[in-house]
């Protein structure tokens, strides 16, 4: 079984480029969405997140107010984004090595794992093969207003926390240009898939 790693900066569209890989017969193990089912109310998490963050990071249901958190990590308190990912990051890496064992188990021929934070989190070895998913500044700033509904000082402070791309590129064993049409970058993924394979 190969085991993929797709990341990318903020906005780059490395889930998109995922989608196509699921499309080719992959096994698509998303961090983002297990980071979100590790935070429920009550969780270990959770939990932690409380004692650091105190009640204030919580909307009043007891789900965590995403962006109260965001506005302190990569806002008022960039230091503290080191002290939340070190308590979201063991729990999201111990799913993700659960869910490549059990994809094995289950005779996957592939696993793609999509996560922005795969560099950062230690990841890459983990991995047989890292795509890095590109687009240019302009890109990633219109991607993320128009989906993610983030104000231009937001965006300019998550794209500023994350690892640069150049630096990701040169971890890379492929990089999807994603500033084209979808056909184009469908193209790229469909040839990176064929030489893994």
């Amino acid at each position: 079984m190969v085991i993929i790693g797709i990341t990318g900066g903020m906005g780059t569209g490395k889930t998109t480029a995922a989608k196509m890989f699921a499309d080719f017969g992959a096994k698509i193990i998303d961090a983002d969405r297990i980071a979100h089912s590790v935070v429920k109310p009550g969780s270990d998490v959770w939990r932690e997140l409380l004692g650091a963050f105190g009640k204030e990071i919580f909307s009043r249901n007891g789900t965590i107010n995403r962006r109260k958190l965001a506005g302190i990590v990569f806002g008022k308190e960039p230091h503290r984004l080191k002290e939340l990912n070190s308590i979201i990051h063991p729990e999201v890496i111990d799913i993700i090595l659960k869910r490549i064992q059990d994809a094995a188990k289950n005779g996957a021929d592939a696993v793609v794992i999509d996560a922005p934070l795969l560099i950062e989190a230690g990841l890459e070895t983990v991995v047989d093969k890292i795509i890095v998913v590109t687009a240019e500044r302009k890109t990633q700033e219109e991607r993320s207003r128009t989906q993610l509904k983030l104000n231009p000082e937001e965006i300019k402070a998550r794209i500023c926390a994350q690892l640069p791309l150049s630096e990701k590129e040169k971890k890379a064993d492929y990089v999807i240009d994603n500033n084209g049409s979808l056909e184009n970058t469908l193209k790229q993924a469909r040839k990176i898939w064929e030489e893994i394979k």
